[in-house]
């Protein structure tokens, strides 16, 4: 007999998997009709609001569960991401997740961008926003 997994489990295994780098395990806890939304990014894709994830993780040294509350249909979790000493960051984080049928159907992740925009402005444009030369 199998049983459903519970909101808590599909939750801790995409949060554990997305900070280990596995997106694939990532976007298996993914559920039809999934929109991501966070102060950098919006996505309706399973694996599209996980592409810039080698970065991120390049720059992280820890996370540090901080507190997790479970429902049903839905999960927040709470944890400090700790950085590379060169970034020196810290950064408090929120993340609300909806689920049906035993998927993640919406997550929105909530922090200050602040810090985060002034790494970013620091590295200079991005390749899509880089002058072209003509």
């Amino acid at each position: 007999m199998t049983t459903d997994p519970t909101t808590r489990d599909v939750v801790r295994t995409y949060h554990e998997a997305r900070f280990r780098g596995d997106v694939a395990t990532a976007a298996a806890q993914i559920g039809e009709g999934f929109l991501f939304r966070s102060p950098f990014i919006t996505s309706e894709s399973a694996s599209g609001h996980l592409d810039g994830l080698d970065g991120l993780l390049a720059a992280v040294t820890g996370v540090d569960l901080v507190g997790e509350l479970y429902g049903a249909t839905e999960a927040v979790l709470v944890y400090d991401v700790r950085t590379v000493p060169a970034l020196g960051i810290t950064q408090r984080t929120a993340e609300h997740f909806r689920l049906h049928e035993g998927r993640i159907t919406a997550i929105t992740l909530i922090f200050d961008s602040a810090p985060w925009q002034a790494v970013m402005a620091a590295a200079g444009p991005a390749r899509d926003d880089a002058p072209s030369g003509r």
